[in-house]
């Protein structure tokens, strides 16, 4: 794709690691600017990588940035975090929602505590974060709002396999598709990404299968090509989708998806959540 995020300035929230950091990456290589607000000050033992270390990263791949230790669930935090990128790189062009926490606990098993952890994070935290930005983003140049989370598949067997983690995610989808309507007379864009397969997280290899469904998953670096694709799409066309990563990909003419597996030549992949066959 000869699109390019050159010169465009980026807010990311979380992504020191996975595919966060894979977006800003890719970003980066454009020469972008990246803000990254994240609570990974220091390492952690399960977790690879600070938001120091991706900011790192992202200066290394070409781009420049600004990493900030912060809270998405805290007003005041994200208020400091919007400022100060601001303030560094003169505006906001793209927001990316990427904090997410995950617990797919049964009802009965869930305590309350991780409820409100996942909607303070997934859907305070998407919320707040597009809101403080968007009179940036009114002003800012193709904006878009970028969101990670599913179609809104009502299928029965997707609203009672973790309804917690569903209500979760699920909210997260429907503020990014009324942003879009929101803010469609203001040029502001609002999707939401999807991969169509697990991709390699730290998430898939803690709490989904370990190294068994690592190896039938993807690379982040799906999701960063297909965030690219959107993101440099015209805001005033492209907005109020649930879009899954290799439709993207191919409505760009890419169709071939080999580099993007963990196990060359593997077929069998293992299915993202909330997505049918």
């Amino acid at each position: 794709m000869a699109r390019t995020l050159a010169g465009k300035t980026l807010f990311i929230s979380g992504g020191s690691r996975g595919i966060g950091l894979a977006i800003a990456l890719r970003a980066a290589r454009d020469g972008a600017n990246v803000a990254l607000l994240a609570k990974t000050d220091q390492p952690h033992p399960k977790l690879e990588g600070t938001v120091h270390t991706a900011a790192a990263e992202i200066e290394a791949a070409g781009g420049k940035s600004l990493a900030i230790v912060g809270d998405v669930r805290d007003e005041e935090s994200v208020q400091s975090a919007i400022d100060a990128c601001v303030e560094r790189f003169g505006g906001i062009d793209i927001v990316l929602n990427n904090a997410s926490a995950i617990n797919l606990s049964k009802t009965i098993d869930l305590p309350m505590k991780r409820f409100d952890l996942m909607n303070q994070i997934n859907v305070r935290g998407t919320f707040l974060v597009t809101k403080l930005a968007l009179p940036h983003l009114q002003q800012g140049t193709n904006p878009h709002v970028l969101t990670l989370s599913p179609p809104l598949n009502m299928a029965p067997h997707w609203l009672g396999n973790n309804v917690a983690y569903m209500m979760a995610k699920y909210a997260m989808s429907l503020c990014a598709i009324g942003i879009a309507e929101e803010q469609r007379e203001h040029g502001v864009a609002s999707n939401a990404l999807w991969p169509r397969t697990t991709i390699a997280t730290a998430a898939v290899n803690n709490l989904l299968g370990g190294a068994e469904m690592m190896a039938a998953s993807r690379t982040p670096e799906i999701m960063a090509d297909a965030a690219h694709a959107i993101l440099t799409r015209p805001s005033a066309d492209y907005t109020a989708n649930t879009a899954i990563d290799d439709e993207v990909l191919a409505e760009e003419g890419i169709t071939d998806l080999e580099k993007y597996s963990v196990t060359p030549g593997t077929t069998q992949f293992a299915p993202d959540l909330f997505l049918d066959a």
